[in-house]
């Protein structure tokens, strides 16, 4: 019997073995893996238990924070909890689906998402077609059901953004096929965003596009040149507008007007004090009934830290220090471009929002009405936060 054939050792089979694994199995275009590995790498493990901590939790608090809001509306004290875990469980399905599905398919779909996402914006605008609250226009729906096209917008750009700047052809000396369409896409969202008006949207988009634009290699003058600009920008947009400019004199001095614009932080911050280091019991807050406006919704860390303490409110900025820090670690590790990419702006739109609302309610930010990601009461937050972090989970499974 000669040597080839003779029978393939188990070393061999082994080897054999491991260059059919998907790991070894490449897309024809080169970008990556042909569908996702399926190993539990440590990041995807801890991203994955943070973000369940959170959610678990944040249905929690949903009951707690919305039972005077739902006794007062419905006389049940679970009418809005129930709301809040069909959208949950809605939500799991969305980050299921795209957790297992290999996350260059959504390169095909990143043009045509951009721009349904920006024909949502345009037709909020249109009358009769928008939902009015507390005179902002951010809804889209009938009775009941609404949906926010924001926070789909926040999905849909980065899916662009990361697609254009991964593109083989398109270097990042060249200004004007990288950096130009980013920003003329971006300008475009935000000015959308800003006739609804909503400010906080606004922020995290710029966060998004700046860190993705950063982390592709853009130069550095220019980056602060925009920077500047926007900044003086922003600062001219609160100047000239009543409201925005009372929320951000309210945030310096919020006991100058205690009973008007510093209602809300004063009240915030009195819940949180309240709370001690183990809180006063779950279920047992004061502020929820009808001293904290949006106790369920934007100011919920607030209902968190008066009823488990310094303890909860730790435990909570904890779990998005871990979903920051592993989410830009899978970055870092991503198998290409466009997942090193895809990975950095979906974790700036969680961490950002996390920072802007949780300094917000601790009264050492304005008050920009964005919601907390995973725990706040809303079915559109919920679903595309949840949808967003299985993407990220699909490039943390294949991260090297």
């Amino acid at each position: 019997m000669t040597a080839t054939q003779r029978r393939p050792t188990r070393r061999s089979q082994k080897s054999a073995s491991r260059g059919n694994h998907p790991t070894a199995r490449v897309a024809p275009d080169g970008r990556g893996p042909r569908r996702p590995i399926g190993r539990r790498t440590p990041l995807f493990l801890a991203l994955f238990m943070a973000t369940t901590m959170l959610v678990v939790l944040g249905a929690i608090m949903v009951l707690s924070a919305s039972a005077a809001t739902s006794i007062a509306d419905t006389n049940s004290a679970w009418s809005l909890f129930r709301r809040q875990l069909v959208w949950t469980g809605l939500g799991a399905v969305a980050m299921l689906f795209t957790m297992r599905i290999d996350y260059h398919v959504w390169r095909r779909v990143a043009r045509p998402a951009m721009m349904l996402g920006l024909l949502t914006l345009v037709s909020i605008l249109a009358p009769g077609v928008g939902i009015t609250v507390n005179g902002a226009t951010r809804w889209i729906g009938v009775g009941s059901l609404t949906f926010q096209p924001s926070e789909f917008v926040k999905l849909t750009l980065i899916l662009f953004i990361a697609d254009l700047l991964a593109r083989p052809t398109r270097s990042m000396a060249d200004s004007r096929s990288t950096m130009r369409p980013v920003l003329f896409v971006t300008g475009a969202v935000v000015a959308l965003l800003m006739l609804q008006p909503h400010l906080g949207a606004s922020l995290i988009l710029l966060a998004i596009a700046s860190s993705m634009l950063f982390l592709a290699g853009a130069p550095i003058l220019k980056m602060f040149g925009l920077g500047s600009v926007t900044a003086v920008f922003g600062a001219l947009v609160i100047a000239t507008s009543p409201w925005r400019r009372d929320r951000l004199l309210a945030f310096l001095h919020p006991k100058a007007d205690p009973n008007g614009a510093g209602y809300q932080p004063l009240q915030s911050l009195h819940a949180i004090t309240s709370g001690g280091f183990l809180g006063v019991g779950l279920g047992q807050s004061r502020a929820k009934w009808g001293f904290l406006p949006y106790a369920h919704t934007d100011f919920i860390f607030a209902i968190l830290a008066e009823e488990l303490g310094l303890l909860g409110a730790t435990f909570v900025i904890a779990m998005f220090t871990v979903i920051g820090v592993a989410g830009f670690m899978t970055a870092l590790r991503a198998p290409d471009r466009f997942g090193m990419l895809l990975a950095v702006g979906l974790t700036t739109w969680v961490v950002a929002q996390a920072v802007l609302n949780i300094g917000a309610v601790m009264a050492v930010l304005p008050v920009t009405g964005v919601t907390l990601p995973f725990m706040s009461f809303g079915g559109s937050s919920v679903v595309m936060t949840m949808a967003a972090m299985g993407l990220l989970l699909n490039v943390a499974r294949q991260s090297r």
